[in-house]
């Protein structure tokens, strides 16, 4: 379970997010070419990385398990939407690159584990968020 994300418009431009993950400050913001000062990454890229952090890491701890020789790992991810049955949808191509003296076994089994990552296995099944709208007291 991760901690509480906590994101809030921080008055500093039109779409501009303070974003706290713990003790970690971001902030996010839309590209210019929809109205936002490109302060920080958008929310898909948000997203992407997340996931490509996710695969990185999963690929890592499982080959030093292995004692696999594995010297890098690169994530290089792409949103885009694509036409599915008539239907528009969200795509993300994900290229995995892996560094070391892997035999042809051991680069798809790193491939295998890559597509178990947990923000990968989330993201590739239905998912439920839940919204719920707070009240806010009155300032006087």
């Amino acid at each position: 379970m991760s901690a509480t994300v906590i994101v809030a418009e921080n008055g500093l431009g039109r779409y501009q997010q303070a974003v706290t993950l713990g003790v970690h400050q971001l902030i996010a913001d839309e590209p210019a070419s929809v109205g936002g000062d490109d302060a920080g990454p958008a929310p898909f890229d948000f997203l992407m990385a997340g996931l490509g952090a996710c695969t990185s890491m999963t690929i890592r701890m499982y080959a030093e398990r292995k004692a696999m020789p594995l010297t890098g790992v690169r994530v290089e991810l792409r949103h885009n939407k694509t036409e599915v049955d008539g239907k528009l949808l969200d795509r993300i191509e994900r290229c995995i690159t892996l560094e070391g003296d892997l035999n042809q076994e051991q680069r798809e089994r790193l491939l295998e584990i890559a597509n178990r990552c947990p923000v990968h296995r989330a993201l590739a099944q239905p998912l439920v968020v839940e919204t719920h709208l707070l009240e806010t007291t009155a300032s006087t």
